[in-house]
């Protein structure tokens, strides 16, 4: 199972080696749950018949507020790339505006703490998660199950979380950021007035490396500036690998849909999945 992390942000999604394979795994785990209040009885589409379906006459749109300030210069290259070849099956590009993009990683780092805060406090060893040994009482069982069962960036969160929703700080945080949500949400039905699907990088660089920002969460939580907009907007996101970096690490693009327009995005990859022959492999490192 998945824990619930943020119930209003989350969203399971496969992970696979092919844009085929996502569409094929979607089409079994898209379906409403009687369990789950997350989850939406419509009908699902046949994903897969939409991958080979091509993207000619489809309008893509560039946000220009993605272009930041800093970014290597082979991530602006790999984009426009990307742009051209979906242009040369016969997509049509076209800039749109996303204004409140600037917004969308402190409003992300307000409402995903606090739902977090509420989610997790159910894991307190009694019923729920870890539960410590060797504890004289019932206030040790709560610190010490919640100590051990929660790794440091986890309590950070539920800290951070606890700290918006508390008293006279609700109003100044929380209630301003699900106003932000609502006007970054408002941005991407302006933007899909005048396209179908949107491209944008999927991170602002290269993965770093494993611990590189421990001491600065900041900074790693920078790196999800292209992403966290989709779930805040609740749409649907696809990134697809489309080239190296200059110390050979994958780069990737990524497609933003119309809510439950997966179909568009399964056309999209596929497009790009197939100009951008994507087919390198980590090197044997143990062999070096």
């Amino acid at each position: 199972g998945i824990v619930a992390f943020v119930s209003s942000l989350d969203q399971a999604g496969p992970m696979t080696r092919t844009v085929r394979d996502a569409a094929i795994l979607l089409n079994e785990m898209a379906s409403v749950d009687a369990k789950d209040s997350t989850s939406v009885d419509r009908p699902v589409p046949d994903y897969e018949a939409a991958v080979d379906r091509g993207v000619k006459g489809l309008k893509v749109g560039i946000p220009k507020e993605y272009r930041v300030d800093g970014a290597p210069p082979e991530i602006d290259a790999l984009w426009n790339q990307g742009a051209e070849w979906l242009k040369a099956q016969g997509a049509e590009i076209v800039e749109v505006s996303l204004p409140h993009t600037k917004y969308a990683l402190p409003t992300y780092y307000i409402v995903a703490p606090a739902e977090a805060s509420s989610n997790l406090a159910r894991y307190d060893g009694v019923r729920y998660g870890r539960r410590a040994e060797n504890v004289h009482d019932i206030v040790e069982l709560y610190e010490k199950s919640r100590a051990e069962g929660f790794g440091r960036e986890v309590q950070r969160r539920i800290l951070i979380g606890t700290y918006v929703l508390s008293s006279g700080y609700y109003d100044a945080y929380y209630l301003r950021a699900q106003k932000l949500r609502t006007l970054i949400a408002r941005d991407f039905a302006k933007a899909f007035e005048s396209c179908d699907v949107l491209l944008t990088p999927a991170t602002p660089g290269p993965a770093f490396a494993f611990g590189a920002h421990a001491d600065d969460p900041v900074a790693m939580y920078l790196n999800d500036v292209f992403t966290v907009t989709v779930n805040l907007a609740g749409l649907p996101g696809m990134s697809v690998p489309a080239g190296l970096s200059s110390n050979g690490l994958p780069l990737g693009l990524q497609f933003i849909g119309k809510a439950f327009d997966e179909e568009t995005l399964f056309r999209a990859g596929r497009a790009l999945e197939t100009a951008a022959d994507f087919t390198a492999k980590p090197k044997e490192w143990w062999k070096a």
